[in-house]
């Protein structure tokens, strides 16, 4: 019975991995590293007036609705990473997967958006 409910457990964990999917996103924390050590570029996809009344330091605004043209000007090499940022999380979900049609293989999403990235005290920039 026990290996029974581990093994569940296991599948239920694995499950969104294998769907390609689900995941919630990038934790701030882990934003920071992949920007760090793998040089990823962020994307922050709210309107300009949200932009401009607060966004992660260094990131490039293209709203949502431009992405899809915009996104290869901005980042040329489809092989760097891309942390895609909106003020709660749901409009950057959308936009990962408008860059990996595109195909931005390492597009990925920050979890809670600009949200979570200010309650985990990092800086802020405002335009």
């Amino acid at each position: 019975m026990l290996i029974l409910v581990a093994l569940a457990s296991g599948s239920m964990l694995l499950w969104p991995k294998l769907t390609g999917g689900g995941g919630a996103g990038l934790s701030p924390a882990a934003a920071v590293q992949l920007i760090n050590r793998e040089r990823a570029v962020v994307i922050d996809v709210c309107e300009p007036a949200e932009y401009a009344a607060g966004h992660v330091n260094g990131a490039k605004n293209i709203p949502l609705g431009e992405l899809e043209a915009k996104l290869p000007g901005a980042v040329k090499n489809k092989a760097t990473p891309v942390v895609l940022v909106c003020a709660s999380g749901m409009r950057s979900g959308r936009a990962v997967a408008i860059a990996r049609k595109l195909g931005y293989d390492k597009a990925e999403s920050l979890a809670g958006g600009l949200k979570s990235w200010r309650a985990a005290d990092l800086p802020v920039a405002k335009a």
